[in-house]
């Protein structure tokens, strides 16, 4: 304390003898001083780094102006350590040459000079001198006084304590009392006022409000005295001659005849109309309920034994059709080691129906297991799925569709049609439901490397080409479709065929052959099986490395929500039913010069990668690889879910495993909203389809949380156990405008179908206008967040 200059330090022995100052050797208590060179210091510091004992002084030695610091020996330890250094050039010469000593050193001086003068002149006798005043010089031991000396901070009171003069010395009596003769056996000491201390009241403080003057009042009707009173009435009836005359008059009878019974066969007269007004809402749950309830349930013990379904798909257009597709419970390695027994196991996409819960109506066959799957929303028939491997497979269920629209219990036997092929009439006559093999599948050279984590159809009203440029879809049916995958690429694919060169004659009859092996498998997509190529590729490279991004979920601007066939597919479907001809063979892929470029279509997606990040790049390539034009990293994990809102287009929602984000297209600065760390982990998310609001989020312990943004936005508007197994998929359905389900998968292979209650499927009337508000508050707060950090960070830089 009051030493800032000096700073204690430990030197070992190996310091002691680099630098010469071995103690009790080099320095002792007498000489305690050592003069050490800078640049020696600067030497050991750069040899032995954080090792050299001057290593807590680096700055302060860097920073010394001379070219010598003094390290002092202390022997007692009065700073704490057996060495310290002296940090200025004044507190070193203090230290080697105190005033005291300069002084004293000068004065002999000045003796010697007067001894010298006496000797040359006459010797004169010696003069006494007083001594001089020295000037004081601070070390700091005021500061040290200061310090602890006491000082009073506390005003004090002062008490006065008076007794009158004649009191003083006067005797005391005591006395005795019985206490019981006092009641409750208590004596109380009292306090009283002594008029001798009284202080007089020299002023007083009145305050006066005017207030109105308040009156009361009361009115009343008059009152009277209540009686009891009553009125006996008595019907007006006809006598018995009047009743003889109406009964046999020819009026009466036309009437009954003509009117009457006629009115009463068609229309029941005792029916309350004024309650037939009212909206009968017994059937689909009352306005007050807000609970999901469990209308269905499908599981299958053959084939979804030991597996977790993966992806859940309601059928666009047949009511109460829902397929799912699930995959081994199995990890990498796992899958890898059990890879030759996987091969004997049949893997399908199953189809079931609010008829038969017990059976799937239809099964899909597939090569491997299917990981995601999509109806072509213009042509529900055709399914394109993503496989574990990498491939992409197209099926055909053209031949199937009255089937599922007349889907029965399976109890009976079962009637088959004349008309139908071979080998469905085969698995008609059987209990299995019928196994429909795939049309086509990609080659496994060009297809991803790994698993398809995501596919979508792109737009009926729009194709790309291999520049990624948009333009008219003549065709009106969706013929591309994308593909992702966590082996870092984005893939385009084209259902139509090439204009193929001219084969010879030997492989027309080699292909005729194989044709003719298989006539009752649909040929819908002949001409793309084991040849199919994806007609772009792209992947999202990272600015500073040369690895790339891992896309696990994409979500495309241009994106449908409700599948909707338009009058003119359902012709050209019945009419490729009649002709039994596909109309994917008929077209092809046309000429780029022929079509009509579109300026108007946004290619601009988004990503979640598999370590949690959010890209949103353009598929428009100048190259192979493309660096994405914003990247947030808001998840710690592999992000579950990317989807767009259904009501609003530039609003995207994505899901990682511990918490969830909304988007803004076209804003660069990050998530409009981001939940706070979940306690249990987050698996798969979903907007609702008619509140725009309101999403659902599945829990890995079953649990479903129901979020409500008009409502909360801290946390979850109410959550609903569902099933004892983690969720893994999660898709709602409009069956009517009364009643709606969601679709619930968890990951024991059971299949969940949920009623929405009222509250959460019918939108209030003002909600969307409220939610945009909502969305446009947050959008400018963030502009404003923004525009405040830049404003911090130029004045932090003035």
């Amino acid at each position: 304390i009051g030493h800032p200059e000096i700073f204690p330090l430990v030197f070992t022995t190996q310091t002691q003898e680099i630098f010469n100052c071995r103690v009790d050797e080099d320095v002792t208590k007498e000489n305690c001083f050592k003069l050490i060179k800078k640049e020696d210091i600067i030497e050991d510091l750069k040899a032995r780094a954080a090792v050299s004992d001057f290593h807590p002084v680096k700055k302060i030695v860097l920073e010394y102006p001379g070219e010598e610091l003094l390290i002092v020996f202390d022997v007692e330890h009065q700073y704490g350590q057996n060495f310290y250094l002296v940090a200025t050039e004044e507190a070193k010469e203090n230290l080697l040459k105190p005033p005291e000593v300069a002084e004293e050193e000068e004065e002999e001086k000045e003796k010697e000079k007067d001894d010298d003068e006496n000797k040359e002149g006459t010797l004169e006798e010696s003069v006494y001198k007083p001594p001089v005043r020295k000037p004081w010089v601070s070390l700091g031991s005021e500061k040290e006084v200061e310090e602890e000396s006491v000082k009073d901070t506390v005003s004090k009171t002062k008490y006065l304590i008076s007794r009158v003069r004649r009191k003083f010395g006067a005797p005391v009596m005591f006395t005795d009392k019985n206490a019981s003769s006092v009641k409750d056996t208590y004596i109380e000491c009292t306090s009283y006022q002594d008029k001798t201390f009284s202080i007089k009241l020299l002023e007083k403080d009145v305050g006066a409000q005017i207030v109105p003057k308040v009156r009361e009042n009361s009115t009343q009707t008059k009152w009277t005295y209540p009686k009891n009173a009553a009125i006996q009435y008595f019907p007006r009836e006809f006598s018995d001659e009047e009743k003889k005359e109406s009964l046999s008059s020819k009026k009466l009878k036309e009437f009954i005849t003509s009117i009457a019974l006629q009115q009463n066969e068609i229309m029941n007269v005792f029916v309350d109309d004024w309650r037939a007004l009212a909206e009968d809402e017994s059937s689909y749950g009352s306005k007050s309920d807000i609970y999901l309830k469990e209308y269905q349930s499908f599981t299958d013990l053959h084939y979804l034994k030991d597996r977790t379904i993966s992806c859940v798909c309601w059928h666009p257009n047949i009511y109460g059709i829902i397929a799912e597709s699930a995959t081994e419970r199995l990890t990498y390695d796992e899958r890898v080691d059990l890879s030759g027994k996987l091969l004997l196991q049949k893997s399908v996409i199953l189809f079931w129906s609010f008829s038969d819960p017990l059976h799937p109506q239809l099964m899909l066959e597939c090569p491997e297991d299917i990981y995601c799957f999509q109806f072509s929303p213009s042509d529900p028939n055709i399914i394109a799925g993503g496989c574990f491997n990498g491939q992409v497979v197209l099926w055909d269920i053209s031949q199937y569709e009255e089937k599922l629209r007349n889907a029965k219990s399976s109890a009976g036997v079962k009637k088959t049609d004349v008309n139908l092929p071979s080998f469905i009439k085969a698995q008609q006559c059987g209990t299995e439901p019928p196994l429909v093999r795939y049309c086509a599948v990609s080659s496994i050279e060009y297809s991803h490397r790994t698993i398809i984590t995501d596919i979508h159809w792109l737009p009926d009203f729009f194709e790309v080409n291999r520049m990624g440029a948009t333009f008219e879809n003549r065709a009106e049916i969706c013929v591309q479709l994308v593909t992702c995958s966590p082996d870092c690429s984005i893939l385009f694919w084209d259902i139509r065929g090439t204009k193929l060169p001219v084969q010879p004659l030997s492989d027309k009859n080699k292909e005729e052959k194989i044709i003719d092996v298989l006539p009752d498998f649909p040929d819908t997509f002949k001409h793309l099986d084991l040849t199919w190529k994806p007609l772009i590729k792209i992947n999202l490279c990272k600015s500073d490395t040369s690895v790339d991004y891992s896309p696990i979920r994409i979500s495309l601007t241009e994106e449908y929500y409700h599948y909707k066939t338009s009058e003119k597919m359902q012709s050209r479907n019945k009419l490729a039913e009649l002709t039994k001809e596909s109309p994917y063979a008929e077209i092809s892929v046309p000429s780029g010069k022929i079509l009509k470029g579109l300026e108007n279509v946004s290619t601009n997606f988004f990503v979640g990668t598999e370590d949690g990040e959010i890209i949103y790049s353009d598929w428009k390539m100048e190259r192979d690889s493309k660096k994405p034009s914003q990247k947030h990293a808001v998840h710690d994990g592999i992000v579950h879910t990317v989807q767009r809102s259904p009501f609003f287009k530039d609003i995207v929602l994505s899901v990682g495993p511990w918490n969830f984000a909304i988007w803004k297209e076209g804003l660069a600065t990050g998530p409009i909203l981001q939940s706070c760390c979940s306690a249990v982990r987050y698996t798969v998310g979903q907007w609702s389809l008619t509140r725009p609001g309101v999403f659902f989020i599945g829990r890995e312990d079953g649990n479903i949380d129901i979020w409500d943004l008009l409502e909360k936005t801290h946390e979850p508007s109410q959550f609903q156990s569902i099933s004892i197994s983690m969720i893994t998929c999660i898709r709602p359905w409009i069956a009517s405008a009364k009643q709606q389900f969601l679709a619930v998968s968890d990951d024991s292979g059971v299949l969940h179908v949920l009623e929405i209650s009222w509250t959460l499927s019918h939108p209030s009337s003002n909600e969307h206008a409220n939610v945009l508000h909502y969305f446009e508050r947050e959008v400018e707060y963030q502009k404003y967040y923004e525009q405040r950090q830049e404003f911090r960070a130029k004045e932090r830089i003035e």
